[in-house]
């Protein structure tokens, strides 16, 4: 079973959720049941400090440790004075003082008042056992026993020292220490209130850790969803466009990165659109191209097969007129197709840029005459302008400007070919006088095959190649080429060329 990628995010989501509640309420828990031993290893630490001062007080006005040691102390006396002075007796009655007084028979297995003392030890007899003390209290008479300094156990309870959680204090009478007061820990009876309320934390912790992942689930839900929609269209339009719906367009009105996904689907669906577009346009430009010097020529060899033309010396030449544009034409289609795959070849040498331009103006010299425009030719001052270039094929690349820009200018007119160097780059201008070009159509008259509607139309010749040929050759040797309006009225093209092209793109 596939797992989709909501159920993905989902997950992920909620684990991650789930392991941070985890963490948190564990944490909580540990620090919480930590701080709170801590908190009851203190209070019985100061209380039986306070325990010790009270021994030692009444040990000095007694004897000091013999009255220890014979037993002249009653711990129940003790403890009943150490409620008095800890404010449990005065404030609340003698029942407050239950956490500190061993119930009778209980904690000292001492006798209820009004009756006899049992035979065998007398009370508060070293060694002696306790019970746990009373529920509901922590049991303090029931943990505590009076040592001497030798380890004999005076009164109370034995305590191990080792026990885990253990404390002692000695009994100091003027600075000598005569006994030591010990202490076993607290123990948490279930129905304690230091257990209840242990409880109590836990099961808000545990609570608030359920509500936390019910949200994180409700989040991980509402976030995957946001996420999964937009690539659940994405994928749709993707598929749609790869079927040839090439109008397929997505709401692209999200600005993060999956917006930017949608709006770069759209910019390929665009793209792909635009070349269908120039793909069938290609088709059908080349076929006509193609079918106009073929047709002329299956006319004049029909005429003279029929012997309705004599095969003359005119009719031969006409024929290889014909022959000689359809094979340009094919070069020039062979030559933008090894172009676009990036195989056009350029032989690269040392070369004149002024000299390559004076061989083109003085080629087209008369025949702008002939058409009544003025060529104009603007070079550096110093006469000379060394580039590493294919001389050849920028020489193609300037004669196909100036045979656009003369096919398509209005006599009288003008047409001015400027030259500069600035810094590594070369720049060539070719500006012509009206008729100008809309601004709509200036990016695409490098398109091949491409023709203008308006002045520069069809009924003015050629194969509209000539300016795709220049973009390729100009590509090759790593410039660029750019069409706008011209100060003249007319078509200004600017080629932008590295001073050495020595590896073509």
């Amino acid at each position: 079973m596939r797992l989709r990628l909501v159920h993905t995010l989902s997950l992920l989501l909620l684990g991650v959720i789930l392991t941070s509640v985890l963490a948190f309420g564990g944490l909580l828990a540990w620090n919480l049941r930590s701080g709170f031993n801590d908190y009851l290893s203190a209070r019985d630490t100061e209380r039986l400090e306070q325990f010790a001062t009270l021994i030692a007080e009444r040990a000095q006005g007694s004897g000091g440790l013999a009255a220890l040691r014979n037993g002249d102390f009653d711990l129940r006396e003790l403890l009943e004075e150490f409620a008095q002075r800890q404010g449990l007796a005065r404030a609340a009655g003698p029942e407050s003082s239950a956490a500190f007084l061993p119930r009778p028979g209980n904690a000292l297995n001492l006798p209820p008042p009004g009756m006899g003392m049992p035979p065998g030890p007398p009370p508060g007899a070293p060694g002696l056992p306790a019970p746990p003390g009373p529920a509901g209290a922590d049991g303090f008479a029931s943990r505590i026993g009076v040592y001497a300094p030798d380890g004999r156990l005076l009164l109370g309870v034995p305590v191990d020292p080792n026990q885990t959680g253990a404390i002692a204090r000695p009994v100091m009478i003027e600075a000598k220490r005569v006994a030591w007061v010990r202490m076993r820990p607290v123990p948490l009876a279930p129905d304690a209130v230091e257990a209840a309320f242990l409880r109590r934390q836990y099961l808000g912790i545990a609570l608030l850790a359920g509500v936390l992942l019910a949200l994180g689930l409700l989040a991980a839900r509402g976030l995957s969803g946001r996420w999964i929609r937009p690539l659940l269209a994405i994928q749709d339009a993707t598929a749609r466009i790869a079927r040839g719906e090439l109008t397929m367009r997505l709401p692209a009105t999200r600005g993060d990165e999956i917006g930017d996904l949608m709006r770069n689907v759209n910019s390929m669906a665009e793209g792909l659109e635009r070349l269908e577009g120039a793909r069938r346009r290609w088709i059908a430009e080349i076929s006509h191209e193609l079918r106009t010097p073929l047709t002329v020529l299956r006319g004049e060899i029909d005429a003279l097969a029929e012997g309705v033309r004599p095969l003359t010396q005119e009719a031969a030449a006409s024929l290889r007129e014909e022959v000689l544009r359809l094979s340009a034409l094919v070069d020039d289609l062979h030559l933008l197709a090894m172009a676009d795959l990036n195989a056009l070849p350029c032989y690269f040498q040392e070369c004149d840029a002024v000299q390559l331009v004076q061989r083109v103006q003085q080629r087209f010299e008369r025949r702008a005459g002939a058409l009544g425009i003025s060529l104009e030719i603007g070079t550096p001052g110093e006469g000379t302008l060394p580039v590493y270039w294919d001389a050849q094929r920028m020489e193609q690349v300037l004669s196909n400007l100036l045979d656009n820009s003369l096919s398509y200018t209005d006599a009288p007119g003008h047409i001015r070919v400027s030259l500069e160097r600035r810094q590594d780059r070369v720049c060539m201008l070719v500006d012509d006088s009206k008729p100008g070009v809309p601004a709509a159509d200036l990016g695409r008259l490098f398109d091949p095959l491409y023709r203008t509607d308006a002045a520069r139309g069809r009924h003015r010749g050629g194969s509209g190649l000539g300016l795709a040929i220049c973009a390729a050759l100009v590509r090759a040797h790593a410039g660029q080429i750019i069409a706008s309006a011209s100060q003249l009225g007319g078509l200004s093209i600017l080629v932008d060329m590295p001073v050495s092209a020595e590896e073509p793109r």
